[in-house]
């Protein structure tokens, strides 16, 4: 059942063309340090080459790897409105995910990572070039990236992150910035459309003989398709380089303000009334989410006498939370770390051998105040804690290779995670301080094998291990000590890279034990945090690209979820709820000199469970848009983009629950409706 799709794969890959000189990529010769160790060159003679060695290079070092990763090229998804993670990550392979409202804040899921979440980020780890976004706790702000910040976007699946020392069952995925070497001095791009949709970004970037620089600031504003749905966020991301003797160093400096108004979920009958409406206590709650974040870092880059390369990244993040929903949540919060890694190759007994290690520390303080929510204001207080947590962790992973062709991969992580929790208003005489220390082990054992130029098998076998953060410990009405989640997870795979066609499919496994589920009562608040004995997740990832002609590309990108309680004592073999069994994505994109038409469509085809007894559920739906778009003169691009053609009302996404009795609840988040934007972008 497994190796019957995946030969068909191969077949047909090892059919689409037959390997030219022009289709060969050799792996650049220390991966990471094309940057560091190049030779300054006057910018206007070698801008477009040095950028596409960048990709290039990356592309090479994602494709060493025993397991599922990708690369998304920011430049395909600036065709389009980019304003969510949706519009940026939407056709990357595994990832799963949707924007709640039609706002910055989505749903991120990669294997089931975070399953109920619906909101922030649990299960995967964000980098901003290899250096961590995640807060101390493992939580984390989707605001804190600008999608039309970064010039590529790496996604490591699963184990296959632990290259960069994540272990968690979702992977990383890591933002890649634009530099002075690699972005054009000046670009300025504006957007705008539907539900008052504004958007704007003015880039900056210059290079010297040692140094570099990159600069981005942008503004989004909008309505919203929904009632009490206004957003705005402003955003200030920059890079400083220098050239060392033997290396890069960069520092990094982000500004983030956001303001979101929160509409709340509905339910199934109000959706399919009127998905416009607001939920009453949202209302009025004046619930919202607005958030100050700062953010400074830098990351070096040194070879080494015997030539290793040797990498350090360190960080320092304040944010400021004011948060209304069914209480007032005010939080201040630092956070600060270091991480460092190494690269070894050499040959041992005439094979070739990579040894790459690495450590981090990391810790963060997090003052939460809750009070009681008069009209969006602070009441009384009704509860507060002083939170500390701390990551230790430590990896190492030896990749040998048996022949040319195949490497074996053999790889360790592991942490050691403190959390720990002073309350500091005590009511009713019962104190909710607490303190736990979560330790655990993370082994991989994986094989690639390269079957011919730009195509390669893979398979691997790993363990995971993620400790809770304090929304799962404290996110509720009450504490709730949940031990840590642990998985043992199994993939095959294929990865093609030729001229005509791209292709990343993988097939996993994940058997869980204590899973953290997150529930939710029958108005979308928060309940509780609980660990369920036994789960599986399994599934298949799949995205394709494929160039039939000079002037036609099909992509696909598509999703099989089976995530389901394993005997257990409630609940069975049921569907855990949260995320639909199937999801596809695709596009048609036709080229006519210098513009373009693409038909697009997104196909959730099964309802999709909003609790674990299955009792209720979201309707599958379809929903078609239409794309135009083209360059002129080389420094103007345009592009007109229009989404749910057919006004189609429909579920983005949903709320969890416990047992929902088959009666409707407001646990329903709606997709916008019928919406036009464009965009139009100036580059020097």
């Amino acid at each position: 059942m497994i190796m019957l799709p995946l030969s068909a794969a191969v077949t047909l890959a090892l059919a689409a063309s037959s390997p030219t000189p022009a289709e060969t990529t050799p792996p650049p010769e220390t991966p990471d340090y094309a940057d560091a160790r190049r030779t300054l060159l006057p910018r206007v003679e070698v801008e477009a080459s040095r950028d596409a060695t960048r990709i290039e290079a990356a592309r090479a070092r994602l494709g060493e790897t025993a397991g599922a990763v990708g690369l998304v090229d920011a430049e395909r998804y600036r065709e389009q409105r980019t304003s969510t993670l949706a519009d940026a990550l939407g056709y990357a392979a595994g990832v799963f995910v949707q924007p709640r409202f039609g706002s910055e804040e989505s749903r991120l899921s990669v294997r089931g990572s975070g399953l109920q979440r619906t909101f922030h980020l649990r299960g995967l780890e964000l980098m901003q070039d290899g250096v961590y976004l995640n807060q101390a706790d493992g939580g984390g702000d989707f605001q804190a990236v600008e999608p039309l910040a970064a010039r590529y976007i790496e996604v490591y699946r699963g184990a296959n992150a632990l290259q960069y020392g994540a272990a968690t069952l979702g992977g990383a995925i890591n933002f890649v910035s634009p530099t002075g070497h690699s972005a054009p001095p000046l670009d300025l791009r504006v957007e705008g459309g539907s539900f008052g949709y504004q958007r704007g970004q003015a880039a900056f970037a210059g290079a010297g003989e040692t140094q570099d620089y990159y600069a981005s600031v942008s503004a989004f504003a909008q309505d919203g398709f929904r009632d009490h749905a206004k957003q705005e966020t402003y955003r200030f991301f920059s890079n400083y380089g220098f050239a060392l003797d033997r290396g890069e160093t960069r520092f990094y400096a982000t500004r983030v303000n956001s303001n979101s108004q929160l509409p709340g979920s509905l339910t199934l009958a109000e959706l399919r009334d009127d998905p416009t409406r607001a939920a009453p206590a949202n209302i009025s709650g004046d619930q919202r989410r607005d958030f100050d974040l700062t953010r400074v870092a830098n990351r070096s880059q040194l070879r080494l006498d015997n030539g290793d390369d040797v990498e350090f990244g360190a960080f320092y993040a304040t944010k400021r939370l004011n948060h209304p929903i069914f209480q007032v949540i005010v939080q201040d919060s630092r956070d600060y770390g270091g991480n460092l890694r190494w690269r070894h190759e050499a040959q041992w007994g005439g094979h070739r051998s990579v040894l790459t290690g690495g450590a981090a520390a990391v810790a963060g303080t997090l003052e939460d105040r809750r009070y009681v929510n008069v009209g969006g204001e602070r009441g009384a207080v009704t509860n507060g804690f002083d939170n500390r947590a701390t990551r230790l962790s430590a990896f190492l992973e030896q990749q040998f290779y048996l022949t040319p062709q195949t490497a074996l991969v053999i790889g360790v992580q592991a942490s050691r995670n403190r959390r720990e929790a002073r309350d500091t208003v005590v009511i009713n005489a019962r104190d909710e301080s607490y303190a736990r220390t979560y330790s655990g082990v993370s082994p991989k054992l994986g094989l690639r094998h390269d079957v011919a130029d730009g195509i390669t098998v893979f398979g691997n076998l790993s363990r995971s291990y993620e400790p809770p953060s304090f929304g799962e410990l404290a996110g509720g009405p009450q504490v709730t000590l949940v031990d840590a989640q642990k998985a043992t997870s199994g993939e095959v795979g294929l990865r093609v890279e030729r001229e005509q066609l791209s292709l990343d499919a993988a097939l996993y496994r994940a058997d869980l034990r204590d899973e953290l589920l997150a529930l939710t009562d029958a108005d979308g608040n928060p309940r509780g945090t609980v660990n369920a004995a036994r789960t599986r997740h399994q599934g298949l990832e799949f995205a394709a690209g494929w160039r039939f002609t000079d002037a036609a590309e099909l992509r696909v990108a598509y999703l099989w979820n089976d995530f389901r309680f394993d005997g257990d004592a409630v609940y069975g073999d049921n569907r855990l709820a949260g995320i639909p069994p199937q999801l596809l994505r695709a596009e048609l994109r036709w080229s006519f000199g210098d513009w373009y038409v693409a038909p697009t469509a997104e196909w959730s085809p099964q309802r999709a469970f909003v609790d674990h007894a299955n009792t209720l559920a979201a309707d599958g739906y379809a929903i078609a848009g239409l794309r135009v778009g083209g360059d002129w003169q080389q420094r103007w691009r345009w592009f007109v983009d229009a989404r749910n053609l057919g006004d189609r009302r429909y579920a983005a996404t949903t709320g969890v629950i416990a047992d929902a009795l088959g009666r409707d609840g407001r646990l329903f988040l709606p997709g916008d409706g019928r919406s036009v934007f464009a965009g139009l972008e100036w580059r020097r």
